[in-house]
């Protein structure tokens, strides 16, 4: 791995791969639109000689800008807004199946074949196995996010197929630690920083997830994106840790971490909202047989990402509460 294009790579995810991969050597190339990414996130990566292209990877110019000598894209750029799927119902197939067509052509076109794609748990749905493995059966889909990353893997691996790409796709758990800027864990902080009497909670309080920290995730990424190599092929990793978390157990490691005792207020019902799935628990066993193995537990995880969100106030927090 010589030259690698993130897309996204001013998000949560992107922008800690790209220092990850400076550190190893590799040159990096940055292409965000910063609807979601942020500057400061990649600032230290760019003093460091990555390469900023600003812009929608559905822009073909820039796009083919970005990609010019990369030998590997880490296509990261997405939607991941599940909960307000609906009310947009042609933004995740924009976003998430569209783009992924636009990066394929894109790689095509400046013969670059390596590419790495991250989907999600989601695309299980409700699964019947559980902790469910790669090769479990799709289920009816619930979400239309989960819906456009089967398309978009779909997507890539017919590409994998047709044009001797080597395709690493990643199905994440949800990810937690610094640069986490969106999930239950900033929902709750934010409304206990406002209101540390009561938190409000979507849902009965027992949907079960697992959650994976964001500096085991790149290492697990990295891990699969290394053993492929230029095997031409589509290779498909769970990633998240062996471990669940319910609501409930997780809102009390959350009012414990912060020395506040609201009262709960549940919404109630099984789902948080359409297409939020009850139960996500996904079988690792594949990318552990490659010897990786998560550094930290949900609990610590979850510690992690308070911390950092108390150390950076003008993310965490609305600016209206900042200012205060």
């Amino acid at each position: 791995m010589r030259r690698a294009l993130i897309t996204g790579g001013a998000g949560f995810v992107g922008s800690t791969l790209a220092d990850h991969l400076l550190d190893l050597g590799v040159e990096v190339a940055i292409l965000d639109d910063f609807r979601t990414g942020r500057r400061e996130f990649v600032v230290d990566a760019l003093a460091r000689g990555a390469e900023l292209f600003e812009g929608d990877v559905l822009d073909d110019a820039t796009l083919a800008a970005a990609m010019a000598g990369a030998d590997v894209v880490f296509h990261l750029q997405a939607n991941a807004d599940v909960r307000h799927g609906l009310e947009h119902p042609r933004l995740d197939l924009r976003e998430n199946a569209v783009s992924t067509s636009n990066v394929l052509e894109a790689m095509r076109a400046a013969g670059c074949r390596r590419i790495a794609f991250s989907s999600t748990g989601s695309v299980y749905g409700e699964p019947e196995v559980v902790p469910t493995p790669e090769t479990a059966p799709f289920p009816v889909q619930t979400s239309l996010y989960g819906a456009s990353k089967v398309a978009a893997e779909g997507l890539i691996s017919a590409y994998a197929h047709g044009f001797d790409f080597a395709a690493t796709i990643f199905r994440f758990v949800s990810l937690l630690g610094e640069r986490y800027t969106h999930g239950h864990v900033i929902d709750f902080y934010r409304q206990l920083r406002a209101d540390p009497t009561r938190l409000a909670v979507l849902g009965d309080g027992r949907q079960e997830k697992s959650y994976l920290y964001i500096q085991d995730c790149v290492d697990a990424m990295m891990t699969a994106v290394e053993h492929q190599g230029d095997t031409a092929g589509t290779d498909i990793y769970n990633l998240g840790t062996d471990a669940t978390v319910v609501v409930d157990e997780s809102v009390a490691l959350i009012t414990s971490h912060l020395g506040v005792d609201p009262v709960i207020e549940k919404a109630g019902g099984r789902r948080g909202w359409a297409g939020d799935s009850p139960l996500i628990h996904l079988d690792t066993t594949k990318i552990r047989s490659l010897g990786w193995r998560p550094t930290l537990t949900i609990p610590e995880a979850i510690a992690r990402t308070l911390d950092w969100l108390d150390s950076e106030p003008a993310i965490a927090l609305p600016a209206e509460t900042v200012a205060s």
